[in-house]
């Protein structure tokens, strides 16, 4: 009997042992993986945190790089293989997730690299900046594709965006255009890089590019006016870091500066434009006047400038105090001699 029960009591030591690593498993899951010959990303799903992420990039059993990170908890991580001679062949990528030294779960994927497959899509054009990223896509046959869009902050995904069953038409000789706005604002000077991942279900085929970026304020001036009694600029912002920047109106004539005035712009990030309107200190007197309207950022950077040419015409006499003027004549003296009239033929009675 004293045997049964130990038995018994280590059978269920050993099924909530197995419970235990089944919940951690079912806590700590790879949920995707990708990698080409350049980059790899590997998406964490669950309670991630405290836990080392390995990357190890293989061919024909042997391992060729390993990256180490530090999953802070779950979301999207990139890395870049660096540049090697790689071979015509298949590579293996696999991902292991280690918690204090202990192995907890591994993912492995293969890619074939260097040999000839069959282009169902081709990306013409591609690139990511302060405002967003831009892709021109092109078929050859007509197909549907799933398309990720990540912004990274070093070796993490903050943000992963996917557009689904997207329609491509078969047309190498006309690429679409797709644009996309990073929703987040973006911190001046620091680096960035956009990965964009496209997804071909119907033919398991996905192809993923990525570049760098440092993020920098931006605005442009898309409309001035000036005149004898001041002028404006509208603004528009250009980046998905705040602008905040000032306008410089410099008045001169036959060479020499008469008027210099600066007035700071409403803060505007990718798509806001504000007018900034100034005015003399007077009306201009007659003649042509040179002004030179500078948008300057931090620091005093120059972003943008326009040059134009007020001609302050003199000032025209209104004709209707003339014409009333010269109207009250006639009409008083008309009245005078109305009345010597009627006084006369009075006196004749």
């Amino acid at each position: 009997m004293r045997i049964l029960a130990v038995w018994h009591l280590a059978v269920l030591v050993a099924l909530a042992a197995l419970m235990a690593m089944a919940g951690t498993a079912h806590s700590l899951e790879i949920a995707d993986l990708y990698s080409s010959i350049d980059s790899a990303d590997v998406t964490l799903e669950g309670d991630a945190s405290g836990l080392a992420l390995q990357m190890d990039l293989i061919f024909e059993g042997r391992r060729l790089m390993t990256r180490n990170l530090t999953a802070d908890g779950p979301g999207t991580w990139v890395i870049r293989w660096p540049p090697f001679n790689a071979e015509k062949g298949s590579y293996d990528v696999c991902a292991s997730l280690w918690k204090n030294g202990t192995f907890v779960s591994r993912k492995c994927n293969s890619f074939f690299y260097g040999g000839v497959e069959p282009i169902r899509f081709d990306v013409r054009d591609f690139r990511a900046d302060s405002r967003g990223m831009h892709l021109a896509i092109s078929a050859s046959d007509p197909t549907v594709v799933d398309i990720y869009y990540m912004l990274i902050d070093g070796n993490k995904a903050v943000y992963v965006t996917r557009e689904q069953v997207i329609p491509i038409t078969g047309s190498f000789a006309m690429p679409i255009s797709k644009d996309y706005a990073w929703k987040q604002i973006l911190e001046n000077g620091h680096e960035y890089a956009g990965r964009v991942k496209i997804v071909e279900l119907n033919h398991n085929l996905t192809r993923a590019f990525m570049n760098s970026f440092r993020a920098v304020d931006d605005a442009v001036i898309t409309e001035t006016y000036q005149d004898e009694t001041g002028a404006s600029a509208t603004v528009l912002g250009n980046s998905r870091v705040p602008f905040e920047g000032s306008l410089r109106f410099i008045l001169s004539q036959n060479g020499s500066i008469l008027n210099t005035t600066e007035k700071r712009t409403p803060i505007l990030l990718t798509g806001d434009d504000e007018t900034v309107e100034i005015t003399w200190n007077n009306t201009l007197e007659p003649g042509i006047y040179q002004l030179r309207t500078v948008l300057l950022g931090q620091g005093g950077v120059v972003k943008d400038l326009e040059e134009n040419v007020i001609e302050a015409k003199p000032l025209v006499r209104s004709n209707a105090t003339d014409t009333a003027e010269n109207a009250s004549f006639p009409a008083g003296a008309g009245a005078i001699a109305m009345l010597t009239i009627v006084l006369l033929r009075r006196r004749r009675r």
